[in-house]
């Protein structure tokens, strides 16, 4: 009769480890799931896809301020080639002048107004010339706000029957404002002055 019980005693204790070693073993797998399924959705929340030529093109999403250097070089890049990059149109020239405008604070608006007064635009339309311009480098320091920068630039000057090649460097700086579509990196160039703009000695 004792050995009966014992047996049953023995066999409820081996149920009861049993079942408490199930409850904990279903407890670590539930928070394993739980994290792996967080892990996996902040993965695809991190993933933008792109869709360009009927392609889905993946795009890493990241946090500003790992790729501030970045988008202030090509915000400062975008400025130069739209204030620079003429053609003997007045369309074109306004249009190009317009988006640059877009990126910079009146230290641009009152360079371009400058040199409207002076017949420079005029001129390219009259003498057919068109303006291209090549940014070599940029600087930025980013350890103080406003961003300061200074551009290093080859502008280029083609007519039918020649080619001028000037240097031109130029400094300012850059502070936060909001995206939108027609400053999509969210900056605004301020204080901007041209530092040098000498003629290139002609290539033999």
């Amino acid at each position: 009769m004792f050995n009966k019980l014992k047996n049953i005693d023995s066999a409820f204790r081996h149920i009861k480890t049993f079942s408490s070693l199930m409850v904990v073993a279903c407890i670590l797998i539930s928070i394993g799931a739980v994290w792996q399924a967080f892990r996996m959705v902040s993965q695809v929340q991190g993933r933008i896809y792109i869709l360009a030529g009927g392609k889905a093109l993946e795009a890493i999403s990241a946090e500003r301020k790992d790729n501030v250097a970045v988008e202030l070089k090509d915000h400062i890049k975008m400025f130069h080639h739209y204030f620079f990059s003429l053609d003997p149109d007045e369309k074109v020239i306004a249009t190009n002048i317009a988006a640059a405008l877009n990126l910079a604070d009146e230290s641009a608006k009152k360079a371009y107004d400058n040199l409207k007064e002076q017949g420079y635009y005029k001129g390219l339309i009259s003498a057919n010339v068109s303006q291209v311009i090549t940014v070599d480098s940029i600087t930025v320091d980013l350890s103080t706000t406003p961003y300061l920068f200074r551009a290093y630039a080859t502008q280029t000057l083609i007519r039918s029957s020649s080619r001028l090649s000037r240097r031109l460097i130029t400094r300012g700086s850059v502070r936060n404002v909001s995206r939108s579509d027609n400053n999509p990196h969210g900056f605004l160039i301020q204080n901007w002055e041209t530092l040098e703009n000498n003629d290139l000695p002609l290539k033999p």
